[in-house]
């Protein structure tokens, strides 16, 4: 694989043409799932993939983060975005100290190459100048997700964010401590 660059987003290039050739799709076996107090893993497989109508709303909410002060980041090869992230410019939180990384993905063909670290990593740079103390992740349930965030020094977040959790019940609800 070639050299990737990674760098933020300006609202002038968020478009469809940008994610003309992103890979959503994602083969989704094992999950995480909530059992009693806890949780476990269970089958329940799916695919995830967006279709245009999505990549629509998706263009729509990462202008709608950078017109609130948030960052949008692409990692790109050749020229393509492989991939991408959003943090939130409001807080969540009770005491306002969480970020909230919105999105993280990584095209199909890159993933396991490290361009999601990277992209992390600019995240959590970014909550930090902020003032963040940790970044929030209302994360995809797949084991392989789960794998990746937790590597990346996630735990259970302390304080659920009502909103991320009605939005999306199968989410697991994250942080990532930024100290």
């Amino acid at each position: 694989m070639g050299q990737i660059e990674i760098r933020p987003l300006a609202a002038g290039e968020l478009d469809l043409g940008l994610f003309a050739r992103f890979q959503r799709r994602q083969e989704v076996n094992l999950c995480w799932r909530r059992a009693g107090e806890g949780w476990e893993i269970r089958p329940d497989p799916f695919i995830d993939d967006w279709s245009p109508e999505d990549y629509q709303f998706l263009v729509r909410c990462l202008q709608n983060t950078l017109a609130a002060g948030g960052l949008v980041a692409g990692a790109f090869l050749a020229g393509e975005l492989k991939g991408f992230l959003s943090v939130e410019g409001p807080p969540l939180g009770s005491r306002g100290q969480y970020a909230d990384l919105s999105s993280l993905h990584v095209s199909r063909e890159c993933r396991g190459t490290g361009v999601g670290r990277a992209l992390f990593r600019l995240a959590c740079d970014f909550a930090r100048e902020r003032g963040a103390e940790a970044l929030y992740i209302s994360a995809h349930s797949a084991v392989e997700t789960q794998e990746f965030y937790r590597a990346m020094g996630c735990v259970e977040a302390r304080e659920y964010n009502q909103e991320h959790v009605e939005r999306e019940p199968f989410d697991r609800q994250l942080e990532c401590p930024l100290g």
